[in-house]
């Protein structure tokens, strides 16, 4: 076959899934194209699971069955994004190298069987890892058919043992030096846990009471490092050999992080997430607008690639259930991801297997074939992604996709800083804090980005910190210069508490941002679940409260009851040309969205569109020099909207007030 690929096509949306021929016949495969080709699928991902297949035993390798998918998919002008296998090790492997299977918390050495039975810390696995993928690099870097390297599946293994606490060893000499400054940092005194010797260290698996908070967190940080080095190996491998083919590695969004996001996204082209939102209905379109900032934020802005979506199910685990999606929302869930940044639309799978563990996960071709809801489906949405090509030109020099001004400080640190069980309440934790208030902000139609306090923030009027108990020296400086230049800031209760290190800071909780907030905080008082809190501008709050002194700041909101009674609980502090909010409880859903109303006002900040809010969804694309408003209507109610331009959906000009029924969508490129 000649080597003159065709592939990245630049004016083409990616559509496709997860493809995995290696599971069936031959005579399958070209059914299979015929399918692809009448539902405009121009992207398949091979190979994500099938080390067994390629290399069935040690140094032997059998690519003739792939050999053959990779011509099949060039020759109907369909790109292959090629997977490397190494999140399942085959069974020879694991038998050859019983040290590298991953090992719990509580001792447990695993066996293979099921997917992700490697120990990431390994010699032996990271060797095996680089040898398959240094293969597949020399024998496909410039068949036709490539357009894309998928590295590995859903980084995301934590394991002990022998082999882990050496590689933690090394990495703790790394970063202390000494262990002189690692029992200082550690407080090893307490408890009497000074270490004289570095093999004195393990990683934290399973003891007999709590454990030390700051090796915790150092073990999280490792871990993240470790499996960061684990793609740098295949990244070095792949561009090695051909440097121009962009590379990548899906994310598991937003429950896994065993890793730094913004770590690993510097090492690839281009993000790549798998994202199922767990709930039908309105929370599920909060949690796609959720996954897809988080993915457009963690690519800088940039077009990201949806690398796995479901089709027509919803997996709800914690009611044991897989559910059923109503007629229609698949075409309209991708429109969402494709607003806010998405190239496209790749699902997991593209043919339910008839046997093994996903034998009923969601499939482009469902097990009753082609004449189905599902298949109709997805040829609606390939016709329909097909049709909207100029959406894939990348934003012009200069301008993000989404241009938007309110951002949430997301940290991989600031959630493992919350998961020690030493805490005076889980109601710090991370993840629902942000959640919350990126729900608020969408039912109020603002759209937002996330970054870490190290990046120029002078993009944003508006930056928010939910949930951040340890921030260093460096980053509440940080804030403090965005701040004193103009920029807004909103901080919750208990962040700032500890340094980096989860020292405590002395004089005061939430000290690292105490002369930015204007306050102090003496003491924190958690609250039982089921107790409310009431404030005097009659907002309701729960969970935690703090007592505040104004050192500066003006209250906005009191406590109303013993033993808080007239103390602040929401601040107000101008600080240089700035503004800095104190949230010192945890407020009702109502009262949140109030709040940040009034912060957002203060900020001068809007929605995209005048409709947008409580359902009505309204995001602004850039693509090429043009602008595209997505208008998505969530509620049950028919609204009438604004809009001139040309509506890429109808294909028809729109120019003043235009109806939106609810389930429908509109893609207006806009006028000017």
């Amino acid at each position: 076959m000649p080597i003159d690929p065709p592939f990245p096509k630049a004016d083409e949306l990616v559509f496709g899934g997860d493809y995995n021929p290696e599971q069936w016949p031959e005579s399958v495969w070209e059914e299979d194209v015929r399918l692809m080709r009448e539902a405009h699928v121009n992207r398949v991902t091979v190979g994500v699971f099938s080390w067994s297949s390629i290399e069935p035993r040690e140094g032997h390798y059998e690519f003739g069955w792939l050999d053959k998918v990779m011509n099949l998919m060039a020759e109907n002008g369909i790109g292959v994004v090629l997977a490397t296998p190494t999140a399942s090790p085959p069974p020879w492997f694991s038998l050859a190298h019983p040290e590298a299977l991953p090992v719990t918390a509580n001792g447990v050495r695993l066996i293979h069987g099921s997917r992700d039975t490697y120990n990431p810390a390994a010699p032996a696995y990271r060797a095996a890892a680089k040898r398959v993928t240094a293969a597949l690099a020399e024998r496909y870097s410039s068949h036709p058919a490539l357009t894309m390297w998928h590295l590995h599946n859903e980084y995301g293994t934590v394991s002990y043992g022998p082999e882990t606490d050496r590689a933690f060893r090394g990495w703790l000499r790394a970063r202390y030096g000494t262990l002189t400054q690692l029992n200082t940092t550690w407080n090893t005194a307490f408890w009497s846990q000074g270490y004289g010797e570095w093999e004195e260290i393990f990683a934290p698996r399973a003891t007999q009471y709590l454990p030390n908070p700051s090796h915790l967190l150092d073990f999280k940080r490792f871990s993240a490092d470790l499996l960061r080095d684990c793609l740098r190996d295949q990244v070095e491998s792949v561009r090695g050999v051909r440097p121009d083919v962009p590379v990548t590695t899906n994310f598991m969004l937003p429950s896994w992080n065993h890793y730094d996001q913004w770590d690993l996204a510097a090492e690839i082209d281009d993000v790549s997430v798998d994202h199922y939102p767990d709930t039908p209905g309105i929370e599920g379109n909060v949690q796609v607008a959720f996954g897809s900032d988080l993915a457009r934020s963690f690519n800088g802005g940039r077009p990201w690639v949806l690398m796995e979506q479901a089709t027509t199910m919803v997996y709800n685990y914690a009611q044991g259930r897989i559910l059923a999606r109503d007629p229609g929302t698949l075409l309209f869930s991708t429109l969402q991801y494709l607003a806010r940044g998405s190239t496209g639309s790749l699902f997991f799978q593209w043919r339910s297997p008839r046997a093994g563990a996903e034998f009923f996960h969601s499939p482009m071709v469902p097990h009753v074939g082609e004449n189905s809801r599902t298949f109709r489906e997805i040829v609606e949405l390939g016709t329909t992604l097909s049709n909207l090509h100029e959406l894939a030109q990348p934003p012009a020099a200069g301008r993000r996709v989404n241009q938007n001004r309110v951002a949430i400080v997301w940290d991989s640190a600031a959630w493992w800083s919350t998961d020690t069980s030493a805490l005076p309440s889980t109601d710090i934790a991370f993840l629902p804090a942000v959640k919350s208030v990126h729900r608020a902000l969408w039912l109020l139609g603002i759209n937002v980005d996330f970054v870490r306090l190290d990046q120029d923030l002078s993009a944003y009027g508006l930056v928010l910190l939910p949930s951040k108990l340890a921030a260093s020296d460096a980053e509440a400086e940080a804030l403090r210069r965005y701040v004193a230049d103009g920029g807004h800031t909103a901080i919750w209760y208990f962040s700032g508490s500890t340094d980096e290190n989860l020292n405590v800071r002395p004089g005061g909780f939430s000290g690292a941002f105490a002369d930015l907030l204007g306050i102090r905080v003496e003491e924190h008082f958690p609250q039982l679940a089921a107790t409310a809190l009431k404030l005097s501008d009659g907002s309701t709050a729960d969970c935690w409260a703090e007592a505040v002194e104004l050192a500066g700041a003006t209250s906005i909101a009191n406590f109303t009851e013993y033993p808080l009674a007239a103390r602040p609980a929401v601040t107000q502090h101008t600080y240089g040309s700035g503004t800095a909010h104190y949230i010192a409880t945890r407020l009702g859903e109502d009262a949140l969205r109030e709040h940040l109303h009034r912060i957002l006002n203060d900020a001068g900040i809007q929605p995209d569109h005048p409709a947008a809010g409580y359902g009505i969804e309204a995001v602004r694309r850039h693509a090429g020099n043009s602008s595209y408003l997505f208008l998505l209507n969530h509620s049950a109610e028919t609204v009438e909207v604004d809009v001139h331009g040309h509506d890429l959906l109808s294909d028809a000009p729109v120019d003043g007030p235009t109806t939106l029924p609810p389930g429908a969508a509109l893609i207006v490129r806009e006028v000017g």
